[in-house]
């Protein structure tokens, strides 16, 4: 039997315990999946692309079960389905917060669709205890010096702190 790949994309900038529910709950649907941090200058970034691969990687680490052994984190700034070709993927995995990302995903997944007809994408709902999260959100709250405990990884805090501390 053919190993099922996934790709869950995304920015990942940065990643947020929303995230994390959907990567756990995607190993339910694929073997192996491959986390692709979107290196995507012009969103001006508040992590590098490298910084946030190595974000994500050290969250993986404590994903229960032996799911971190069935995790690969690359970085990529091809067409997602290039991307998701390259690593032989035949699922995407995208996560829905509201039903304001509805339209958006079901446009992306259509022109996905025209793209590379082979590969499936799968939306997952996002726990209603992190739909309104955003890393965007995160990043805004962050700046400001408000209280993130609960909607990001602890080692994520210590990151976003440090990078917003104040003098």
């Amino acid at each position: 039997m053919q190993r099922r790949i996934g790709v869950y994309p995304g920015t990942f900038d940065p990643i947020t315990n929303g995230h994390a529910d959907i990567i756990r709950r995607a190993l339910h649907v694929v073997d192996h999946l491959v986390l692709g941090v979107a290196r995507n200058d012009a969103k001006g970034p508040l992590f590098s692309t490298d910084e946030r691969v190595e974000i994500v990687r050290d969250e993986m680490q404590y994903l229960e079960n032996g799911g971190a052994e069935r995790i690969e984190v690359r970085a990529f700034d091809t067409l997602l389905m290039k991307f998701a070709e390259s690593v032989g993927a035949s699922i995407i995995i995208r996560g829905l917060r509201a039903v304001s990302d509805f339209e958006y995903e079901f446009k992306l997944a259509h022109m996905n669709a025209h793209l590379a007809p082979e590969i499936d994408v799968v939306c997952l709902m996002t726990s209603s205890k992190h739909s309104f999260v955003s890393s965007s959100l995160i990043r805004e709250v962050a700046s400001l010096g408000g209280n993130l405990e609960g909607l990001v990884p602890d080692h994520v805090l210590k990151a976003l702190q440090k990078r917003f501390a104040r003098p």
